[in-house]
């Protein structure tokens, strides 16, 4: 019962933000949406945390799984897009060491912020 209640409430951030794509004109994907929305809910104390928590592991568990048939239907038209292949790898890998790169400045610079505030207490 626990997890039918934490994610119906999932469910209904989730159906918030496809109302929200529905109504604004942007070219955002109603995902990003939802992770805002239920972002500025758990910041604002409107939902806990506790209230969603053991549903959300869950789906994280669940991720790997859910993500198979797209890697499926990705090496059916392999040998369509084989031609761009070479390109699109690279692309791939240069744009997954920038984000590992940029994501470990920022987190770096972050702590230390974090280290000099608590020293000035």
């Amino acid at each position: 019962m626990k997890y039918l209640h934490q994610a119906l409430i999932i469910s209904a951030v989730t159906f918030a933000a496809e109302i929200v794509k529905y109504l604004l004109p942007l070219p955002v994907p109603a995902s990003i949406y939802g992770l805002l929305l239920l972002f500025v809910l758990l910041k604002t104390g409107a939902v806990r945390l506790s209230q969603i928590e053991d549903a959300g592991n869950l789906l994280l568990e669940l991720m790997p799984l859910l993500l198979v048939p797209a890697s499926v239907s990705f090496l059916t038209v392999l040998d369509t897009i084989q031609v761009m292949l070479l390109p699109v790898l690279i692309m791939g890998l240069i744009g997954t060491i920038a984000v590992m790169y940029i994501t470990g400045q920022v987190s770096q610079r972050l702590i230390r912020r974090g280290g000099k505030e608590r020293s000035h207490e």
